[in-house]
């Protein structure tokens, strides 16, 4: 009996081996997962497609009708095992016993501002006014330093709540110990082995913390330290301990745990989903201000928190004033919330039309460098006079552009490099920068795994240069020569309803570790495509029962899957992308996001 060999290759998606944007198709689920994406929908009545997306992203069988239903009940632990969470929840209710004066140490970015906004809210609520402290970005850099500690605790601060930094502080809170200030730390940030001095410190990164909470942002685990406080004041019988619902702020842990791009698993998914019905309620009065000046009708989804909401938070820190954030989400008053909003919108369109001219030298650079990067295995510009609060957005955008992880650096005139770095999946350049700086070719410089930053001096960029390219270049082209789509599944234009969006939102909320489906329009004519904006491009798909679908390509006006769009009106091809619903004046629609085409044979 002959029996057929087993094609070792699997086999691209509609046969797809190298798309417009150069890359090969295939299906997330390989038969078994198809086979567990059929389980799933058979046994608890789960659409197909939906299945298929769970399926594929290691839901199991039994686990699919919890993961649709992601709870804080049953997803968040017991808080006290998170390491020294009890010992820093009977100090803040020692503080509030004694009427003590709390700072709050906090970071510039969304993170830092709603954590800090979460610990201020919680201590008004027990008739503490605290002092939030956000550092200047550029002049005094990430984390406590010791000369705003003492100014601190001149002001009469009794104790200082770090949160979303103080993990690796270890010389700064040397000098609140000196003066015989406790310190409370809440942090998630990777640590080394040596731990700063300070009453408790809650980071389940820390060697010793066995919560499995590490996927945590800093909001997250601040939220999980004022569960347990909540807790001790109620069993002491505090008067205003009942009156706190903790579950209406989860609007600030749902903003900051998208903003930080931290995983959307476990407790953080119920985070962001539970949080997601909470920002709609529009308690919070900065929030509502800036949904307000951001112009969102429709109900907040992750992405108006990730790229409407939180780049107008982060302005403050980038280019303006670090404590206008924290600032505006621990406020009451509309108005005084308006005028905040109003004023980040405005630091947000600068900082936008600085991006924008940084950018295009950016790309020029690259470009006089690199070519179109093929050849290249990490993208590194520098320039004087470029905003060292915008060099992260500029790497995100070349790392977009050239598909390799890429540096942005900004020179000050002394010659002293800030950088920032983006990388691409399946690439650690957290670990590329710290042997930069075991080479002595950084400052200083770390990181994680898709992000890091860099301290440099102009007269060791070409070192750091060749040092990059050498480190990378292997594993770099592997990955570029291997680049891959992963598609979800298949539909037609008349199968991209509603009403399918929202079968799909149940199995979100969708972002990193928990990707957003891609599905595959195949066999359509592409009736139209043109351009809209400055560098966008819309299309009308057409099936062959004549059903249309709108689709839009973001970004693409200048690129190999832009120039593909705009060359094959009137054939038949593949289309990739996701959808969602669009809100506009009111009604409600399908929207195609573009991410991929290939001509149809």
């Amino acid at each position: 009996m002959s029996t057929e060999p087993v094609d070792p290759v699997i086999r691209a998606f509609l046969g797809v081996e190298q798309s417009a944007s150069g890359q090969r198709w295939m299906s997330r689920t390989d038969q078994a997962g198809q086979n567990k994406a059929l389980a799933i929908s058979q046994l608890h009545g789960i659409p197909e497609l939906v299945a298929r997306v769970l399926a594929g992203r290691g839901v199991g069988v039994d686990e699919a009708p919890a993961f649709l239903d992601p709870t804080i009940r049953n997803l968040m632990p017991d808080p006290s095992k998170l390491t020294d969470c009890d010992a820093a929840a009977c100090r803040i209710v020692e503080a509030i016993d004694r009427k003590e004066r709390v700072a709050i140490f906090g970071d510039y970015d969304v993170d830092g501002a709603a954590s800090s906004a979460l610990m201020a809210r919680f201590l008004h609520h027990f008739g503490i006014e605290a002092e939030i402290y956000i550092p200047d970005r550029i002049f005094e850099g990430y984390g406590p330093n010791a000369a705003a500690i003492d100014q601190l605790i001149e002001r009469g601060a009794n104790l200082l709540i770090t949160v979303d930094c103080g993990s690796t502080s270890v010389e700064a809170l040397g000098a609140a110990e000196r003066r015989g200030v406790d310190v409370v730390v809440i942090d998630h940030h990777q640590m080394g082995h040596e731990m700063p001095v300070c009453h408790a410190l809650v980071n389940p990164n820390r060697e010793d913390d066995l919560s499995g909470q590490g996927h945590l942002c800093a909001a997250g685990v601040v939220f999980m330290v004022l569960v347990a406080t909540l807790r001790v004041l109620r069993e002491a019988g505090h008067p205003h301990a009942r009156s706190l619902d903790l579950l209406a702020w989860l609007d600030l842990v749902a903003l900051a745990t998208v903003c930080d791009v931290v995983p959307l698993k476990g407790l953080n998914r119920a985070y962001v989903t539970k949080g997601l019905i909470a920002a709609r309620h529009q308690n919070n009065a900065g929030l509502a201000a800036l949904l307000r000046v951001a112009g969102i009708g429709g109900p907040v989804t992750p992405y108006h928190f990730g790229f409407l909401l939180g780049p107008r938070i982060n302005a403050g820190g980038r280019i303006g004033d670090a404590a206008l954030g924290s600032r505006l989400l621990t406020l009451d008053d509309a108005s005084e919330a308006d005028q905040i909003a109003a004023k980040l919108d405005e630091l947000n369109r600068e900082r936008q039309a600085m991006e924008a001219v940084m950018l295009a030298e950016a790309e020029a650079e690259a470009m006089a460098e690199y070519g179109t990067g093929e050849k290249a295995s990490v993208i590194v510009t520098a320039k004087e006079h470029w905003h060292p609060g915008i060099v992260g957005l500029l790497a995100a955008r070349l790392k977009e552009k050239f598909k390799r992880p890429a540096f942005a650096i900004a020179f000050d005139p002394l010659g002293k490099g800030t950088g920032s770095g983006r990388s691409i999946n399946g690439f650690d350049m957290g670990r590329m920068v710290r042997a930069a700086v075991d080479e002595g070719l950084l400052v200083k410089g770390g990181g994680h795994a898709m992000a890091a930053g860099l301290t440099v001096d102009r007269a060791n960029l070409g070192r750091l240069r060749s040092f990059f390219e050498e480190q990378a270049s292997t594993q770099i082209l592997t990955l570029a020569a291997n680049q891959t789509l992963k598609i979800d599944g298949a539909i037609g234009a008349s199968g991209a309803t509603l009403a399918l969006v929202d079968q799909l939102e149940a199995a979100g909320p969708y972002g990193s570790g928990h990707p957003q489906p891609i599905f595959a329009v195949p066999l359509h004519r592409l009736k139209d495509a043109r351009p809209v904006g400055t560098t966008h491009i819309k299309i009308t798909l057409e099936g062959m029962d004549g059903s249309r679908l709108e689709g839009i390509a973001f970004r693409a006006a200048e690129t190999d899957l832009g120039h593909f769009l705009m060359n094959n009106r009137g054939s038949q091809v593949h289309v990739a992308g996701t959808l969602s619903a669009d809100h506009w004046q009111g009604n409600r629609r399908v929207q195609f996001r573009v991410m991929d085409a290939a001509k149809a044979p």
